[in-house]
């Protein structure tokens, strides 16, 4: 005899989504800044497999970053003061960008800039690049001392930023990551989809601070770093949960996810896709594990697409 829950099949499912115009095969995305420029993480797990590759955040010309030490843990998260250090957009689209699997996986180029015109002009030369499927605008970072979180902060500056790298992008679709650390972010998201963003990033990490007890120093040479992983997933989940409902566009989610599951509390909390961050730090298989996984979540939940899902928290 069998019981009701086994003679009840588990649905077939299919994970891919939607980003505007973008089809993802699954929802797991790695997040700017923790997954390099993605052939680091080769080794680990079949790129192919992921929804889509963020690589590390670019600039027009490279950065050294901030000064060392850069990196603190925490007991529920990291603190990292790296300052955006990268190779520079040419030398990517040079010699990282051909190597990278983007004819089967797509790859978002994240981007920082200190003025609108540069931002534009970094998001003009990556959307003519032959392999870039969006950009990823970041107004939000914490750990530079000019522009990033600066731009986030103010829906009117967020909106111009946008505004002039969608005048630059043609079809490459953008994406604006938003920051926390606002009083009302669905105002910032709403200026932003006003401006042209095809989708928003929530969220970026928080300002937070490590000391050395025995040294008296704070643990990081710039003293305040951003916070990110599972201590700030509750906040994340609430960012994604007030914007997806202020605006139509797309919600990507970010922040503590280091689970399948986790994929799907923000997907219930109105994300059509999900960043994996610094849990690529702690096991640095965990975005692929997740995209294996989350087919028998879904099963396990009985639903055969996360359209069943999204958006469906009861409130």
């Amino acid at each position: 005899m069998t019981t009701e829950s086994s003679s009840v099949s588990a649905p077939s499912v299919s994970t891919a989504v939607q980003v505007g115009s973008l089809a993802l095969k699954n929802p797991i995305l790695t997040a700017s800044g923790t997954f390099g420029y993605g052939l680091e993480f080769a080794p680990y797990g079949d790129l192919k497999s992921l929804g889509g590759i963020i690589v590390k955040g670019l600039s027009l010309k490279p950065r050294l970053g901030n000064p060392m030490p850069r990196l603190a843990e925490t007991p529920c998260g990291m603190l990292n003061a790296i300052g955006l250090q990268n190779i520079g957009v040419e030398a990517f689209l040079q010699d990282k960008l051909p190597a990278l699997p983007h004819q089967d996986v797509p790859i978002i180029a994240n981007l920082y800039a200190c003025d609108a015109d540069e931002f534009a002009a970094l998001g003009g030369i990556l959307a003519r690049a032959e392999g870039i499927a969006a950009i990823e605008v970041n107004v939000s970072c914490p750990n530079v001392a000019s522009g990033g979180i600066l731009f986030g902060q103010d829906p009117t500056q967020a909106a111009r930023v946008t505004e002039a790298v969608k005048k630059q992008a043609g079809n490459t679709p953008v994406w604006v990551k938003l920051t926390p650390n606002v009083s009302d972010i669905a105002a910032v998201a709403r200026a932003v989809e006003k401006a042209g963003a095809d989708a928003l990033c929530c969220i970026n990490t928080l300002p937070g601070m490590a000391v050395d007890l025995e040294r008296r120093t704070p643990r990081l040479a710039n003293v305040i770093g951003g916070l990110s992983g599972p201590a700030i997933k509750p906040v994340a989940l609430r960012c994604v949960w007030e914007v997806a409902r202020a605006v139509k566009i797309p919600v990507i989610g970010v922040g503590g996810i280091t689970s399948a599951r986790d994929v799907l509390e923000f997907i219930l909390a109105g994300a059509t896709a999900v960043q994996v961050g610094t849990a690529n730090f702690m096991r640095p298989d965990a975005a692929f594990a997740m995209a294996a996984a989350l087919p028998a979540a879904m099963q396990a939940l009985r639903i055969a697409s996360l359209d069943e899902l999204r958006g469906t928290l009861k409130v």
